[in-house]
């Protein structure tokens, strides 16, 4: 079964992901039970969900056989699969919210449990877990939506003297960089802060530096693996926004990176490191910068449900370190019916 849609600001990634999962998982001779969630949290079952999300997503109504099945709950066929794996992205997907339900139902599922989930999905935590582990990182502060509006002034000026400009204003909980906001003075800060608790309760604010953006795939339960690194270069924007990853030509990905062989050692060990610190399960993409001038590799976050097109970041590094599209899903699978057996 895979699920995906979901009431995240990341819908429509979650469609694009769940396409592809699905086609590949066919391709490999597996019976694939599509199951939708819309945006308002309904699930979708039976027909054919995906196309009807896609539809009411922007895209163009075709036929697809019989209307789903609209439910406030989990389809009863979720009791019967083998494995769900979930293309969720963001809150109630990617953050330990699905995978509590599952838990509950004792049905195997693809990737991170409970805990890593959540602690994955929020920032603030999932950096004192790292900094507790004593992984580098660039400096950050964080904040609350009650404390941002009772002191305005003071938090602009503590933000000012810990961290300087530019920075980076990002919503504690949310994904694929929405939300996310750049600040080269004051006004600026404001407006970004303002932003940010629009859409979460938990702020986070990290120092700018000049640095690459360096990613790596990890795959696997008790001994992970880590796949080559490949640098994100931005064709559209300041920095790598929503729109730099997911608008055509926003991006581009280079695989193998253009780094030193230590370098590369050095942030394929510290994505292992990351990945065992929040106890992570089945796959995540571990995102790096690697500052200019000095060569330091600070860690920025990790991503346990990442984009899972065939052309996605996450499998094109895998595919570039010899495991293919078709073969990575079925891996996965395999590592959510081994946890789950592990588990019992």
């Amino acid at each position: 079964m895979v699920v995906f849609g979901g009431r995240s600001g990341e819908h429509e990634v979650s469609l694009a992901s769940a396409r592809s999962v699905i086609e590949g998982l066919e391709k490999a001779g597996h019976e694939v039970v599509p199951v939708g969630i819309t945006r308002e949290g309904r699930w979708l079952a039976g027909g054919d969900p995906l196309r009807e999300l896609e539809a009411s997503s922007g895209g163009k109504m075709e036929p697809s056989g019989p209307p789903a099945l609209a439910a406030h709950r989990p389809p009863a066929e979720m009791g019967s699969v083998d494995v769900v794996f979930p293309v969720l992205h963001g809150p109630y997907g990617e953050d330990g919210t699905l995978q509590g339900l599952l838990e509950l139902a004792d049905i195997p599922y693809v990737g991170a449990g409970v805990l890593a989930s959540a602690v994955g999905m929020d920032k603030i935590t999932m950096k004192k877990v790292f900094a507790h582990h004593g992984l580098p990182q660039v400096r950050w502060v964080e904040l609350t939506r009650k404390g941002w509006r009772e002191r305005r002034k003071e938090v602009l000026r503590e933000v000012e003297d810990s961290l300087g400009f530019p920075c980076f204003v990002k919503p504690s909980n949310l994904g694929s960089s929405v939300g996310i906001s750049r600040a080269t003075d004051p006004e600026e800060l404001a407006a970004a802060l303002d932003a940010a608790a629009t859409l979460d309760r938990r702020i986070i604010v990290e120092a700018g530096v000049d640095a690459r953006e360096i990613e790596v795939s990890v795959l696997g339960n008790e001994d992970p693996e880590v796949s080559v690194p490949g640098e994100i270069v931005i064709r559209k924007g300041d920095f790598y926004d929503y729109e730099a990853k997911y608008s055509e030509g926003g991006m581009e990905l280079k695989v193998p990176a253009d780094i030193p062989e230590e370098i590369s050692s050095e942030i394929r060990r510290i994505a292992r490191t990351a990945y065992e610190a929040i106890d992570a399960a089945g796959m995540a993409r571990v995102d790096f910068f690697l500052e200019r001038g000095t060569g330091q590799v600070l860690l920025n976050e990790i991503n346990t449900i990442p984009g899972f097109t065939a052309t996605s970041v996450y499998s094109r590094l895998w595919e570039a370190s010899g495991l293919p599209y078709e073969r990575l899903l079925e891996r996965l699978i395999e590592l959510a019916l081994e946890r789950h057996a592990g588990k019992r």
